[in-house]
């Protein structure tokens, strides 16, 4: 085991083009071992159903989700064009970040038995090391661009979820899991120190890696921010399960006064009483849940908690000693971790810290690991910051991950750092940035600081991606959502008391407006950027953005709900993210589809037309709003009959025949999207409406 857990994340740019991809199928592959490694730890196979968080998905999508996601990142960088097994690539493609829109009502989904989704793994197995196998070499190494990308990108991915998952596991009843050898669990408990504070002086901290860095990074680590860090007190340890008892003890969790209005009624919800983790007897004795079991409480290991309950305990502490007590910032973690630590995870001939699972597969005493007078700057646990996590100056996308880190940019999620024992790949090294939402759970804890600096407040409310701004405009501040209705209105399309879809729906102003009539509207687009805009409508009433007037001079928006007598509509409407080629069943039972410009997004029209009859009721109608430019000739649909080019109507009329009859005449609408203020987009799209036979 200890061979196969301990990996250093790959040079991209070390040796000869052939020393790199034999590096990277070595990486690989131990990666799948290890994440097969993970899921043996499950005691039957029925386990694999089990939700433990109610609010994720069960074990075995993430059994499939790891594997899928490697066919569809190597479909979208262009490597192959091959399906495996396309229900699976659909069914395990999305995960779940406990957005409010994520339905996990189980009657949508037909799991498959483990050893099938085992047997795929597989599949995806040998086909990503044919890939690596015959993809050209990278000569001069891997950077962003490269197709490369796409394979290690994958594999990271799997050692993010090798640690997620492992924190589902850790929630099961303990007769779900087996207690293996290879997963080593640290039973030392010495005398918990008693923490104190240590100064710390500061300094001019530079975030955010350059592109050249040789190592793998996602998209939020490249750029440049440069931040003065004021001098400051940091605890000596984490956290101890015992220091935190005293805050238990105390009535913490039933005081009000402690926690922030968020982490009150996450509180009051939960009921908690205590951490996750911690388990109380009947005869008063507590213990604690690891991966594999239970054991007697180890009082001087790091506490495992969510940012709530540390931001509570630092507000209570704060009281209790009349101090200025909170969690760190991102730049003093930085601070206080390259002041005692100028090492890191590829360079190192052992962890220095309980962190890449070079010690342990749990948390072990918090005196274990000095770095000079502090213990625990990397490793054991996660350790939460005050900072909410939002993107560097420089900061871009990636295109074959665009959703990775944006979604994530809303100011609810914060900034978790210095990795934990199971922490592997690019997790531990110093430039990884994660971020969850407040009141998530990983294999966190924390430390506490004494500083006189508030920290800086984060506001990333504000859209500012050139993609995404002008279908904020087109939905929000021009009449094309209204004008299209009214035209599909006009023909004698009746909506009332209705069960709609709308492919296509951008940022929701259409899936509103369809629900004035409606029963209930499912609005579906390809883009999570998009989605997270149109449910930040949903749950807040407003959006924000930035756009381009003229040049360098740009101006913001904000609209709401409200303002168009829309914000009643909420409940009516959900949004979701979704391949309109390849939707899962859920999708199913409409009396109307309204799909614009799906054709043209999509990335089988073909597909889309043969799928969708059956996700229409027998007499239901599909609206179709088209600029048909999928049929040029440089697209990759090739449309074309009898050897040449014909109209898109035509083609409709061909391939919809079977299960449709054209009902009206088709009618156009211009659709322009704003580039600044002189300068549009315009296409002038076809509305037709089909009725579906009975």
């Amino acid at each position: 085991m200890q061979k196969l857990t301990i990996t250093k994340t790959p040079s991209l740019k070390t040796g000869s083009a052939e020393e790199i991809r034999e590096r990277l199928r070595e990486y690989f592959h131990k990666t799948f071992s290890i994440d097969e490694k993970l899921y043996e730890i499950l005691a039957d196979s029925e386990t694999f159903y089990l939700r433990p968080d109610p609010l994720r998905h069960p074990l075995i999508f993430y059994y499939g989700h790891t594997a899928v996601f490697y066919l569809n990142k190597l479909n979208i960088a262009g490597i192959i064009s091959e399906r495996i097994n396309p229900g699976f690539e659909s069914m395990f493609a999305v995960g779940v970040d406990e957005m409010s829109w994520d339905d996990l009502n189980e009657a949508h989904y037909d799991w498959p038995e483990p050893e099938e989704v085992k047997a795929y793994r597989e599949q995806v197995r040998a086909l990503v090391d044919r890939v690596i196998s015959t993809l050209p070499p990278p000569e001069g190494g891997i950077d962003w661009d490269s197709p490369w990308w796409a394979i290690i990108m994958g594999t990271e991915h799997q050692r993010i979820h090798l640690e997620t998952s492992s924190v589902l596991i850790r929630q099961l009843p303990p007769d779900k899991v087996r207690a293996l050898e290879d997963w080593v669990i640290c039973t030392d408990d010495p005398i918990a120190p008693r923490n104190e504070l240590l100064p710390v002086p500061g300094g001019n901290v530079v975030l955010g890696k350059d592109f050249s860095d040789p190592f793998y990074g996602w998209d939020n680590e490249y750029g440049k921010k440069e931040i003065a860090v004021e001098d400051f007190k940091a605890s000596k340890y984490l956290v101890s399960n015992r220091e935190f008892l005293a805050f238990v003890e105390a009535g913490g969790y039933q005081d009000e006064s402690h926690w922030t209005p968020e982490g009150w009624q996450w509180n009051s919800f939960q009921q908690a009483g205590m951490p996750r983790f911690w388990r109380k007897r009947e005869n008063g004795e507590f213990y604690l849940r690891t991966i594999t079991r239970e054991i007697p409480m180890p009082w001087s290991h790091p506490v495992e908690v969510n940012y709530l309950e540390a931001k509570a305990f630092c507000n209570w502490k704060a009281r209790l000693e009349g101090r200025k007590l909170r969690l760190p910032t991102e730049a003093e973690w930085y601070r206080l971790r390259d002041l005692h630590l100028d090492t890191d995870q590829p360079y190192w001939d052992q962890a220095p810290g309980n962190i890449n699972l070079e010690h342990y597969a749990s948390a072990c005493p918090v005196s274990r690991f000095a770095f000079g007078d502090f213990y625990d700057l990397i490793g054991n646990v996660w350790q939460w910051t005050e900072t909410p996590i939002s993107g560097f100056p420089g900061f871009k996308m990636h295109p074959y991950y665009d959703d990775f880190s944006v979604p994530t940019f809303d100011a609810r999620h914060n900034l978790i750092k210095g990795g934990s024992f199971i922490s592997t790949g690019n997790e531990a090294l110093r430039a990884s940035r994660y971020a969850f939402r407040r009141h998530f759970y990983q294999h966190a804890g924390f430390r506490y600081l004494e500083s006189e600096a508030e920290p800086a407040v984060e506001d990333n409310l504000y859209e500012n991606d050139p993609q995404i701004v002008p279908f904020c405009d087109l939905d929000w501040d021009s009449g094309f959502a209204q004008d299209l209705l009214t035209k599909i209105e006009k023909q004698g399309l009746d909506l009332s008391g209705k069960k709609l879809l709308n492919l296509g729906c951008k940022t929701g102003r259409l899936s509103f407006e369809l629900a004035r009539s409606a029963e209930r509207v499912f609005g579906l687009d390809a883009s999570a950027r998009i989605i997270q805009l149109a449910t930040r409508m949903k749950e807040d009433g407003h959006i924000r953005y930035i756009r381009v007037d003229e040049g360098e001079i740009i101006s913001t928006a904000e609209h709401s709900l409200a303002d168009f007598g829309l914000d009643m509509l909420r409940d009516k409407v959900e949004f979701w993210q979704a391949d309109s080629s390849n939707l899962i069943a859920k999708f199913s039972g409409y009396d109307v589809v309204v799909a614009v410009n799906t054709l043209e997004e999509a990335r089988d029209p073909g597909a889309f037309l043969r799928e969708i009859p059956g996700r229409i009721v027998s007499g239901g109608y599909l609206v179709l709003a088209d600029s048909y430019h999928f049929m040029a000739p440089e697209k990759p649909a090739g449309i074309r009959k009898d050897g040449e080019p014909y109209r898109g109507m035509d083609w409709l009329k061909e391939e919809l025949r079977k299960d449709f009859e054209l009902v009206h005449a088709p009618q156009q609408i211009w659709q322009k999207l704003r580039k600044d203020h002189r300068n549009y987009e315009a296409r002038r799209l076809e509305i037709s409406i089909w009725k579906k036979k009975g």
